[in-house]
Parts: C-alpha cells; sequence; structure tokens
C-alpha cells in the first residue's frame, strides 16, 4: 500500500534565500537548514517499503522527523527541532495516493527504550508490592485480630483472606503480575507489534536498536507481510542488514552526494560484513 508517494525537501538556493533574509544574528544553528542540502537531497519517492540508509550526520533522522512533523503524525517522545523546525517545515511538499490513516505514525528507539523502561519499573514496583504482601500474609494469618470497630473491616478482610487461602492465592489476589515476563529485546518486538497495525503509515527510526540478530530477522518478517497482506507503508532509516534485505525495498543511501537509490548489496556497511564474514570464512567450517 502506498498513501505518501513523495516528499520533496527545499533546495540550497531555496534555503539560501530564506536564511539571507535573516536580521538577528543571535542563532547558533539553523537546523534543519543546510542539513538534507547538502547531501543533494531534493526528493524522496516511496514504496511499500522505503529505507534511508547511512551514517552518523547523513540526516536520515532529520528526514523522517521533517516528514512527520509536515504530514501531522502522532508521535510520543520529543525530538530534537529548532526556532526554525516550522520555517523549513513550511517550504516541504508532499504528494499522497489515498490519504493517509489516522492511527499513522512516527516510531523512535527513543519511544522503544521508554516503554522497556517503564515496563522495567512497573515490574520492579510489582516485585516489591509483593515482598510486601508476603510478609502481610504471615502477619495477618497468624496475629491474634479482633474487630472493635468498623475502622477495622479492612484488616478483617486480610485477616480471613490469610486463613482461607495460600500464600500464593493471597498474593495473586493482592497484586498483578509481572507485565514483563520477556527480555529487553523481546519487549521492544512487542512495542513494534502493539503500535503498527493494519492499514497504516508508518515512520521507523532504527527500529533495531536493542534487538538481537534474531529479533531483527523476526521484525523483518513482521513488517513484509505488514507491508504485503495489511495494508501498511513504511519509511525506515536503518543500518540493520536484515532490513536493507527485504524484498521490494527503495533504498536511499544519503552518504551519497547527490542522494541515490542503491540495491542494498552495493551499500559499504554491507560490503564491510560481507567482507569481515569472508575473512573468517574458514572458521565457520571446523
Amino acid at each position: 500500500m502506498i498513501y505518501l508517494s513523495n516528499f520533496s525537501f527545499p533546495d540550497i538556493e531555496l534555503e539560501y534565500s530564506f536564511l539571507m533574509g535573516i536580521k538577528r544574528t543571535c542563532y547558533d544553528t539553523f537546523y534543519p537548514f543546510q542539513v538534507l542540502s547538502k547531501h543533494g537531497l531534493r526528493m524522496l519517492d516511496f514504496e511499500p517499503i522505503t529505507i534511508l540508509y547511512g551514517g552518523n550526520g547523513s540526516g536520515k533522522t532529520t528526514a523522517l522527523n521533517i516528514i512527520a512533523e509536515k504530514i501531522n503524525l502522532k508521535r510520543e517522545s520529543v525530538y530534537n527541532r529548532s526556532n526554525f523546525f516550522e520555517d523549513y517545515t513550511s517550504m516541504c511538499h508532499y504528494e499522497t495516493q489515498m490519504p493517509i490513516p489516522a492511527k499513522s505514525r512516527i516510531i523512535t528507539s527513543d519511544d522503544v527504550f521508554d516503554f522497556v523502561l517503564n515496563l522495567r519499573c512497573l515490574n520492579d514496583g510489582i516485585s516489591n508490592k509483593r515482598e510486601e504482601l508476603f510478609e502481610e500474609y504471615l502477619e495477618s494469618k497468624y496475629s491474634h485480630f479482633q474487630m472493635k470497630s468498623l475502622d477495622d473491616y479492612e484488616q478483617l478482610k486480610k485477616s480471613y483472606m490469610a486463613h482461607t487461602k495460600t500464600q500464593s492465592k493471597y498474593v495473586r489476589n493482592n497484586v498483578m503480575d509481572n507485565v514483563r515476563e520477556h527480555s529487553n529485546g523481546e519487549s521492544a518486538f512487542l512495542y513494534f507489534s502493539e503500535k503498527i497495525q493494519e492499514n497504516g503509515l508508518y515512520l521507523l527510526d532504527e527500529p533495531e536498536n536493542s534487538l538481537s540478530p534474531l529479533r531483527q530477522q523476526e521484525l523483518t518478517k513482521f513488517l513484509e507481510d505488514s507491508a504485503r497482506f495489511f495494508g501498511c507503508q513504511f519509511i525506515i532509516s536503518t543500518h540493520s542488514p536484515f532490513l536493507l534485505a527485504m524484498r521490494g525495498t527503495r533504498i536511499y543511501d544519503m552518504d551519497e552526494e547527490p542522494v541515490d537509490v542503491k540495491r542494498w548489496t552495493q551499500l559499504p556497511g554491507i560490503r564491510t560484513y560481507f567482507d569481515f564474514f569472508k575473512k573468517h570464512e574458514g572458521e565457520f567450517l571446523v
């Protein structure tokens, strides 16, 4: 499915014209001006799956944030922006093949990290509460409690439960089970599977972070199936060879000047992997 068909950015002449019109000189940065134009990026044409590949500082995350801001996608975490972000996005233009679904969103590595961290904090709190309930159970069961007024009603209920239930049932009735029974990588994968729904446009910023190679392959299959069978469109920034190898993907090499479309096997980072494993090929045969 293709919702967003293309997106255009201001060229270097338009940027220069705007910057020359700024009277104040107190700014130390004009971000996001002069980030994408220095690589000659003028327009991105999109497929059901489009990938922005490049090293640090290539502008791939900046491009995703600009697109998300211009088309008003949902997002959770704050992102790097400046006083000139709205000026820049006002110079951008895009075309759609059909209306962008309201459920569409941008998902960043910060979103995933916050989700995993929140689960960990929640589970730490649940674990501490569980320890408190173990002690409360023993105190309620073996103390000689007598109800003297309605103020003692809650304590009466605790005493009754302690005498009629086992310790494990008492604790389960008073505290929820740990939300996370998975590793951080499994929780990260769960985040993607919950946030990505049918028929939506999703911008993913380095989704491989926190994922093992095995989980990256599972995410690859999930994204391929979502695009092929469930009406999703993806624009992804990534270094992951597994994601880069997805079928039918249009890949922009953001390190090139100008930015160019390449096959995944032509990318320098992939060639680095290939050369490394080729060098150690004999060790795998032992």
